[in-house]
C-alpha cells in the first residue's frame, strides 16, 4: 500500500486559503496526481488543504473524506524566548530545543515541560490512533513498532494536509521523534511525500519512505516552490523570512 501525504499550496493564512501562486502550484499538483489509480481521497478540514485538493478532485471527478484529525497540528505552546504569545511545536529555536536531549527521544520528546503543559502526548496520540485506525481498515494493524497485514493490497492513498502534521505521522510510522522532524525537515506547498508498505516476510509490514516533499510537478513546469515555512538561508539575507 503507497501513502501519499501531500501539503496544501502556498497559503494565504489570512483567508484559510491559497494565494495566486498557491492555486498555480494546485493545478500543477493535480496533473500529477491525475495519472494514478487512487483509492480514495482523504483532506484537512481547514480551507488551504480543501482548495488545494479541489483541483485534483474535479479532475478526477472524485471526492474526498474530510477527516479533523488531519488539520494542522498547531498546539498552542510558549517557546522559551517568547512567553508574551503562543507559537506553535515546530517554531523553536536551535539553541533552545537542542538543549533537551528528551526531544531526540520516541519515547521522551513529550516530556518537555512546555509540552506536558500544552497536553501534546494527548494531542499526538489523538491523531496516531485516526491514523492507525484508517490503516487498519485498508487491511494493515499496528502491531508494536510494525503491522499485522491483514489483508495486502497494492492500493494509492492521498492525504491533503500540512506540514506539522505531516511530520506527526512520519514519527509515528518511522518510530522517531517529531521534534526532530519538524526542526530538521521542510515540506514545500504542494509537496507530495510517498511511504510504501514492505512485507519482506508474510504477515508482517513495515512502512519505507521513498521520497520525501518532491515537488517535481513544479520543475517540469518552471514553477519554483514557495518558500512557505522555511526561515532564511543567510541571517544577512534580507529577502528571505526572518522570525
Amino acid at each position: 500500500m503507497k501513502l501519499l501525504i501531500v501539503r496544501h499550496g502556498d497559503p494565504d493564512y489570512t483567508v484559510d486559503s491559497l494565494t495566486e501562486k498557491g492555486w498555480k502550484e494546485a493545478g500543477f499538483l493535480s496533473e500529477r496526481l491525475a495519472r494514478l489509480d487512487v483509492k480514495e481521497f482523504f483532506v484537512s478540514p481547514l480551507g488551504r488543504a480543501k482548495d488545494t485538493a479541489s483541483l485534483t478532485l474535479k479532475k478526477m471527478n472524485r471526492t474526498a473524506v474530510e477527516c479533523d484529525w488531519l488539520r494542522e497540528f498547531n498546539i498552542p505552546i510558549r517557546r522559551p524566548d517568547v512567553l508574551d504569545k503562543d507559537k506553535v511545536p515546530w517554531d523553536w529555536l536551535p539553541q533552545d530545543w537542542t538543549k533537551d536531549e528528551r526531544f531526540y527521544q520516541p519515547d521522551h520528546w513529550f516530556e518537555n515541560e512546555r509540552f506536558e503543559e500544552a497536553d501534546m502526548k494527548k494531542h499526538y496520540d489523538y491523531v496516531v490512533s485516526q491514523f492507525d485506525g484508517l490503516l487498519a481498515r485498508y487491511g494493515y494493524v499496528r502491531e508494536g513498532h510494525y503491522y499485522r497485514v491483514e489483508k495486502a493490497n497494492e492500493y494509492t492513498l492521498v492525504f491533503f494536509c500540512h506540514f506539522g502534521l505531516e511530520c506527526v505521522l512520519l514519527s509515528h510510522l518511522m518510530g522517531a521523534s517529531p521534534m526532530v522532524l519538524w526542526q530538521g525537515m521542510c515540506a514545500a506547498p504542494t509537496s507530495v511525500t510517498t511511504v510504501t508498505t514492505e512485507e519482506r516476510r508474510e504477515g508482517i509490514a513495515s512502512f519505507r519512505m521513498n521520497a520525501f516533499g518532491d515537488v517535481s510537478h513544479l520543475y517540469v513546469h518552471d514553477e519554483p516552490p514557495a518558500f512557505s515555512a522555511r526561515f532564511c538561508e543567510t541571517y544577512a539575507n534580507t529577502d528571505q523570512r526572518h522570525d
